[in-house]
């Protein structure tokens, strides 16, 4: 992790716009193809949810500007960043869980399966206090949304990228997945969530499972 020098950072401008806004998060919504993980997933039989939760913790990863986290009046960003995710329990309710981010897939599917055994049973609205090398992470399989909307802490500002993926369809052949991502407008701008969704998709199409 690093501290970002201001006086030389070109977003300082667009920053101190934004972080003067009440809301200054913007989300957007997109379907991403998965056609050809999802034919992996199943041929693997490996988890779909497991393989999206490292390609979205991965994709963010490699954009510096999803690193990147308010802190009073310092802006830092980490070398590497790890999901925190939902996890729905037995009652219906959901649970926090964290997974630590690491490149090695069969590494990461491994030690999340493991994290949400441990958090179904014992479940917690609580993530490690003092941590934003976060990313915070909702699955919702149940509806094909086009758009999500997250609860944010106002003060002090809140600069934890979101991701939320919903219900995969097959439209025209093709099986389909609404993902969202919501970013802090003064950290990142709608180029950099458009380079979250091409290396996704890259991913997607050649990741090896």
């Amino acid at each position: 992790m690093k501290t970002i020098d201001l006086n030389s950072w070109p977003r300082l401008e667009t920053y101190s716009f934004y972080k003067a806004l009440d809301y200054p998060h913007f989300s957007v919504c997109a379907d991403v193809d998965v056609t050809k993980l999802h034919e992996k997933c199943k041929k693997s039989d490996n988890s779909i949810f497991k393989a999206v939760l490292y390609g979205v913790s991965l994709t963010a990863n490699t954009i510096e500007e999803f690193r990147y986290r308010i802190r009073g009046r310092e802006i830092v960003v980490h070398d590497v960043v790890h999901p925190s995710f939902t996890v729905l329990t037995s009652d219906k309710l959901f649970t926090f869980c964290e997974s630590k981010f690491t490149h090695d897939m069969d590494a990461f599917f491994r030690q999340t399966e493991i994290a949400i055994s441990k958090v179904k049973k014992n479940p917690s609205l609580r993530d490690e206090p003092g941590r934003d090398d976060y990313l915070f992470i909702s699955s919702i399989p149940w509806i094909r949304f086009t758009s999500v909307t997250h609860p944010i802490h106002m003060h002090p500002a809140d600069s934890v990228p979101r991701l939320a993926w919903g219900k995969i369809s097959e439209d025209n052949n093709r099986i389909l997945m609404p993902l969202s991502v919501q970013v802090h407008h003064g950290l990142a701008d709608g180029y950099h969530v458009g380079q979250f969704y091409e290396k996704f998709q890259e991913w997607a199409d050649r990741s090896v499972l």
